[in-house]
């Protein structure tokens, strides 16, 4: 074991990490990243799905031009869904060309010794080696945030899984499989079960399925007044603030943010999705889920409605798409002490304007950061905000800070030009 310094280590390689290692990069800090690039994209979710967002919408943030989505792949416009492949593709294309020093490690703790203080942090890798860092940037994703509710609890875990949990539905040929959700997680769940051969049954709490308008390729002035500018998170004036100055979100009082993360891109299906949800998948909707038990091997889920008797679906499994809260004790590489000393609300940290926690030079993005800053944080379109923002922040209070580094401001199509890293990390893995 041994150690080494950094001015800033970048916690997880998704479009959240990659983006902000990006912009600190390009402030000239020695900046390390841990994970292997879109590794959780890759390896975390169906071969067969789509993204929800539409390709302008999901670009990781760079400091130049040239390394958006449809910098990367010209031909794809506004109403042309983006398979999962691409999309890693387009991310790890990314990494390559912005952040090439990214660590196949893992992060297993993080503490600061010297208490309250604001000394360096101290990060054990999966390595053996202890580095040591002025910030820490949390970009670890949904992961650990998957939610499972209550009433479905007392089922085994044999019987019951998060929808992150599968990448194959093959298992499920020929069984009867129930998807709690109504969003788009429950929905393509429930059509790549049925594309496997499964039974699937979707159990959906709202009174009818909401699906995501075909977007407006060529909106006419008239479209563009009364539905709105155009934005990541859709088309619409407010979604539109929401979207693209997430700092204003931090403003409002906590139960109108709050209020915010649970109405905006509520539970919906994308409009692609809408005829692939055929006579194979059995919805059933304004059925609330109260309880679940074990029955003969099988899983009994018990529902109830507005008006009638309760209802008792006996299934094969249970896929619980609902969904991912952020908790902090649910970040275990966070060493006790150091946790104790983050500020929460409702679970989350409370978040400075610059991403940073109540703990100096420890800041979060992501998911995380959704309760300070709003729906956007679930979306890749956030991450260029987060990382202008966090970078800007960590540069300007490091003295190791140096000018930005010349970067290439275009890159080509073929991936030929790659930027000069400022600082290659004390150790590249």
């Amino acid at each position: 074991m041994h150690d080494s310094t950094a001015d800033v280590l970048v916690v997880g390689a998704g479009p959240y990490g990659l983006s902000t290692a990006a912009y600190l990069r390009h402030h000239g800090l020695d900046v390390r990243i841990i994970g292997t690039p879109m590794e959780f994209w890759a390896d975390g979710m169906p071969p067969g799905m789509y993204l929800k967002s539409e390709p302008f919408a999901s670009s990781l943030g760079a400091p130049h031009g040239g390394a958006t989505f449809t910098d990367r792949n010209p031909g794809w416009n506004t109403g042309r869904p983006i398979p999962l492949s691409t999309f890693v593709e387009y991310g790890r294309w990314f990494a390559g060309h912005l952040v090439p020093y990214t660590e196949d490690a893992r992060v297993l703790r993080i503490e600061r010794p010297d208490g309250i203080g604001d000394g360096p942090f101290e990060v054990t890798l999966s390595t053996g080696e202890v580095a040591r860092t002025r910030a820490v940037v949390m970009a670890i994703g949904v992961g650990p945030f998957a939610h499972i509710p209550d009433e479905l609890s007392a089922l085994p875990g044999d019987l019951l899984t998060h929808s992150m949990a599968h990448r194959d539905f093959g298992r499920f040929e020929d069984q009867e499989v129930a998807v709690v959700g109504a969003g788009q997680s429950a929905l393509e769940t429930a059509v790549l079960l049925a594309e496997a051969g499964a039974r699937p049954q979707v159990l959906a709490r709202t009174e009818r399925l909401a699906w995501n308008a075909v977007p407006l390729t060529s909106p006419s002035p008239v479209d563009r007044l009364l539905r709105g500018p155009a934005s990541g998170l859709g088309r619409g004036y407010r979604t539109w603030i929401w979207s693209e100055h997430p700092w204003t979100t931090r403003l409002l009082p906590d139960a109108t943010r709050r209020h915010l993360l649970r109405t905006t891109m509520g539970p919906a299906g994308a409009w692609w999705l809408r005829d692939r949800v055929d006579h194979r998948v059995h919805v059933m909707t304004g059925r609330a889920v109260t309880g679940a038990r074990e029955s003969g091997g099988r899983a009994a889920v018990t529902t109830a409605g507005r008006i009638g008797s309760p209802w008792e679906h006996e299934v094969d499994h249970v896929i619980a798409a609902t969904g991912f809260v952020p908790d902090l004790d649910r970040i275990g590489i966070l060493a006790p002490e150091l946790r104790e000393r983050v500020r929460t609300r409702h679970r989350a940290p409370v978040l400075g304007a610059h991403f940073e926690s109540s703990v100096p030079g420890l800041y979060f993005a992501g998911l995380t950061a959704a309760p300070s800053f709003g729906p956007v944080m679930r979306f890749v379109h956030g991450a260029d905000f987060a990382a202008r923002r966090i970078a800007a922040h960590v540069a300007a209070g490091s003295r190791a800070a140096a000018p930005p580094e010349e970067t290439v401001k275009v890159l080509d199509g073929e991936g030929q030009a790659a930027p000069t890293p400022p600082h290659a990390p004390a150790n590249p893995g």
